[in-house]
């Protein structure tokens, strides 16, 4: 079974060692709101614990009372909501039919979320006239062993006791995982490791040199013939580089046009002169694609 806490304003601190679920009071009636409930809720989800949350029933108004417990506890997917039934402070006792409409009324506010009751012992066997409980029972029985609460009714949570002044409950659970699934927690989200290094910036040919040409000699065609032998259209040695747009210069050109014909000037099949766009792809094939 699994651990868990219920907690109040009255326990601004609580010990989260060895707690697997907090129980946080959001609200109580239409007006009442736990002030410290986002410092607490912080902190349980900050340790990784579940998180569930409790509103204090009152006579009548059920419907503002369940919208207020809503707006209180503004509870996130898994999360678990409940309906503490109890005597008031007032001594007044919200009836049966009260508890039984504002589980509804907050299960149909929060339909993807589970809602459950949470009451005492004596109010499940002498005012309780339906059973109805919700999503699951949280009973309450501080004279029976953990875990071994006196109904015959399933039961979800166990409140057994109170440990350094805050109750203990025990979760009829075996795994964590096996409360979120039944709670609806969603999937962590598979985080990729960004990639090691510096993006490598997108690779900008050279300019084209206006009135390179066959036959020419200015501007040089080296960077032409360079690119040809990075590209694997051209064998030549760095010795053998010249600034004519020569015949081996034409050669790797055609060869370059052979493979990439798209670039060669059209109705001219044995054209060597290579343009602008021609240039620029070549550059890229030969230095932009590492």
């Amino acid at each position: 079974m699994l651990n868990a806490i219920d907690i109040s304003s009255l326990q601004p601190h609580p010990k989260l060692d060895g707690v697997d679920l907090v129980i946080i009071k959001a609200s109580e009636g239409r007006t009442y709101a736990n002030p410290l409930r986002r410092d607490q809720e912080k902190a349980v989800r900050g340790a990784g614990k579940q998180v569930a949350w409790y509103h204090f029933l009152w006579p009548g108004n059920i419907q503002a009372q369940a919208e207020w417990f809503i707006k209180c506890a503004d509870p996130k997917a898994g999360d678990v909501l409940a309906c503490d039934w109890e005597t008031t402070t007032s001594n007044t006792v919200p009836s049966c039919a009260d508890k039984d409409a504002f589980l509804a009324a907050v299960k149909k506010l929060r339909p993807k979320l589970r809602v459950i009751l949470y009451c005492n012992l004596d109010y499940w066997k002498r005012h309780d006239t339906t059973e109805q409980c919700g999503d699951g029972l949280w009973i309450a029985d501080p004279g029976a062993a953990a875990g071994k609460p006196r109904v015959q009714h399933p039961w979800l949570i166990h409140q057994y006791g109170i440990r350094n002044n805050t109750d203990v409950n025990v979760v009829n659970f075996a795994t964590v995982q096996e409360w979120k699934d039944w709670a609806g927690a969603p999937a962590p989200v598979e985080e990729r490791p960004a990639p090691s290094g510096p993006t490598p910036s997108p690779y900008t040919p050279p300019a084209f040199p206006a009135g390179l040409a066959p036959g020419n000699s200015k501007p040089s065609a080296k960077p032409l013939q360079k690119a040809l032998r990075a590209a694997g259209f051209l064998q030549i040695s760095d010795g053998d580089l010249s600034d004519t747009y020569g015949p081996r210069t034409r050669g790797g050109v055609g060869r370059f046009f052979a493979a990439h014909p798209q670039f060669r000037s059209k109705g001219q099949p044995n054209d060597v002169a290579i343009g602008p766009m021609g240039w620029a792809f070549l550059f890229t094939l030969a230095y932009g694609r590492k």
